[in-house]
Formats: structure tokens, C-alpha cells, sequence
């Protein structure tokens, strides 16, 4: 049985990625891993320390109820997909490039920015495209209108 890794981060384009990567799993009868990263923002420290009143679990826990959010509203279930969320602390494209070691393929979404900007891959998409060890997919955002 083969593995398919897919970034989600509560987006719309992230959903539109897990949906791709659910029927791409349910066609090759693989193994779905929906993954998300998280991190406490640079900002919180401010001056090097973090403000009493902040609980630095909570970004974790905000991460974790996102993806469960996810996964659900994707319908892999419906789908007859198991899907195993990850939840890891770091930069997005550390922790995707590394949980796609030994996939068959990653599948990201982008973000459409309108405009010229449309050319251009967002930053997480544009550095698993360069530096994952495995074919990736990467889903444009559905065209409206």
C-alpha cells in the first residue's frame, strides 16, 4: 500500500488539496496522511519572553482543532479514505518535506492571490516543489464566477 501526505492548514485551498488527495488515495487504495504544522508566532515573545497571560499550548491546541475541522468537513469518511492527521511544531515546509520521506506523493494547495501575483506559488508550495523527495501535486484554488 502506497502513502499520501497533504498539508493542511484550514484554508479553502487546503480543503480543496485534502479533497484531491482523498479520491487520490481512495484510486490507489493508499494510506492519507493530512498534516499540520504549527508553531508559536516570533511576535509572542516579543522582547524574548513570552507575556505571562499566553498559554503556549494554546497554538497547539488551535492547530490540532483545526485540522480535526479538516479532515471532517473534506469527507474522507464518506469516501471510504482513512485518514491519519499529524499534527508537528515547525515551519510548514520542514514539516511536510519530512513527512513525505518514503510517500508517493505530496499534494499541497496554493493560494490565489489575484492579479499578476496569480503567477507566483505561494512560499509553502513553491519549497515543497523544489525540495520534497517525492512527486507533489499542487492544487489551484477553484476558479469562481
Amino acid at each position: 500500500m502506497g502513502r499520501i501526505v497533504v498539508g493542511v492548514d484550514g484554508s479553502e485551498n487546503a480543503i480543496q488539496a485534502l479533497h484531491f488527495a482523498i479520491e487520490e488515495a481512495r484510486i490507489r487504495g493508499a494510506e492519507l496522511r493530512a498534516v499540520s504544522a504549527w508553531h508559536v508566532p516570533p511576535a509572542v515573545y516579543g522582547a524574548g519572553w513570552a507575556p505571562a497571560s499566553t498559554d503556549l499550548d494554546e497554538f497547539r491546541k488551535l492547530a490540532e482543532q483545526s485540522l480535526r475541522q479538516s479532515v471532517e468537513e473534506a469527507g474522507a469518511t464518506e469516501a471510504g479514505v482513512q485518514v491519519t492527521p499529524v499534527l508537528r511544531e515547525g515551519h510548514p515546509v520542514d514539516v511536510l518535506i519530512a513527512e513525505s520521506e518514503g510517500a508517493d506523493l505530496l499534494v499541497v494547495g496554493t493560494r490565489g492571490l489575484g492579479g499578476f501575483k496569480k503567477l507566483v506559488l505561494g512560499s509553502v508550495s513553491g519549497q515543497v516543489a523544489h525540495h520534497a523527495p517525492c512527486p507533489v501535486v499542487i492544487v489551484p484554488p477553484t476558479r469562481h464566477g
